[in-house]
């Protein structure tokens, strides 16, 4: 398995993989990025390991083991029956890589791309490998959180989308498979969707930035952290029909006063941001620590989801 791009969500895929027992091999034009990786990939699975929330049965220095760099494009893919190309959301510099590889892979490997929003018609089309082609799209960090959007070309061959699927959750990932192209997928239609009516509601001053994020951390967050919006529906009613039947009226009523898009400008950037630099100051160190209290948290809620599972 091959990892384009050793920066954070490369680093990341390559730790899910190895943790699967699989070989893999990290690419970069730059040395310094691919030392810099493997040593915060060992600082990472060691601090893990000691914590007891170390994926897979492999211990760390098993691991790491499996984790190899490479500079050399050729070298990297050889040998290689996956590829995940990991690079910064541009879509010409996607485009070059692929038609990079394009040109020297075999017919079975799968070429596939962590990209959250660029559509694979606009990645893939005219590539002779097309039917290789694939997303992969994981939600950041995809260590800590397992869901992957698979999205095929239209020219995608079925099998690609089937050994895909398979391989994500052989890694323990949980994959969905989207049956078309949509422009931000589903997660991030979702997420959008959220943000935009969040937005709305700060900007009209119907509730303040930090309260906004409790609704949905206590509130909404908490069920949809086990289970989605429509089996929420199905479970607080008498099925989604009954459901439906009883509150469809209110919730047009409720959705056709919702504004339009907002512009994400001005003064509401202002009022979120002092907010939330209040709360978080916009200092490395202080967010560095933030987002390991979150990837602590999104491991301990990993484990227990696994272990209500399994009861």
């Amino acid at each position: 398995f091959c990892f384009f791009s050793s920066g954070l969500i490369g680093r990341s895929w390559a730790m899910v993989f190895a943790a699967g027992g699989f070989k893999v091999k990290l690419y970069d034009i730059a040395q310094q990025q691919l030392t810099s990786a493997l040593e915060n990939i060992c600082k990472q699975m060691k601090e893990m390991e000691k914590a007891g929330v170390l994926k897979g049965t492999l211990s760390a220095e098993q691991q790491l083991a499996h984790i190899s760099v490479c500079t050399d494009l050729k070298a990297a893919v050889e040998g290689a029956t996956f590829i995940q190309e990991c690079t910064p959301e541009n879509l010409e510099l996607k485009k070059k890589i692929f038609g990079q590889l394009d040109l020297i892979v075999g017919d079975s490997v799968i070429l596939s791309s962590s990209t959250s929003c660029l559509l694979p018609s606009k990645l893939f089309t005219g590539l002779k490998h097309v039917k290789q082609c694939i997303v992969s799209h994981p939600v950041n960090p995809p260590y800590f959180v397992p869901l992957v959007e698979i999205v095929p070309h239209p020219e995608t061959d079925p099998s690609t989308t089937e050994r895909t699927y398979a391989l994500m959750k052989k890694i323990g990932q949980s994959p969905v498979k989207l049956n078309r192209e949509i422009e931000g997928f589903v997660l991030n239609r979702l997420q959008y969707a959220v943000i935009s009516e969040a937005w709305r509601l700060v900007d009209e001053g119907v509730i303040s930035p930090t309260d906004l994020d409790l609704v949905m951390s206590d509130g909404l967050g908490m069920r949809y952290a086990f289970i989605g919006p429509l089996e929420t529906m199905h479970l607080n009613a008498e099925g989604v029909s009954n459901y439906c039947e009883r509150y469809a009226e209110g919730m047009r009523l409720v959705l056709n006063t919702f504004g339009p898009v907002p512009e994400f400008s001005g003064e509401t950037v202002q009022k979120v941001s002092q907010a939330l630099s209040e709360k978080i100051p916009v200092v490395p160190k202080v967010l560095d620590a933030r987002r390991k209290w979150r990837d602590e948290c999104l491991t301990g809620l990993a484990k227990l989801k696994t272990q209500m599972k399994s009861d």
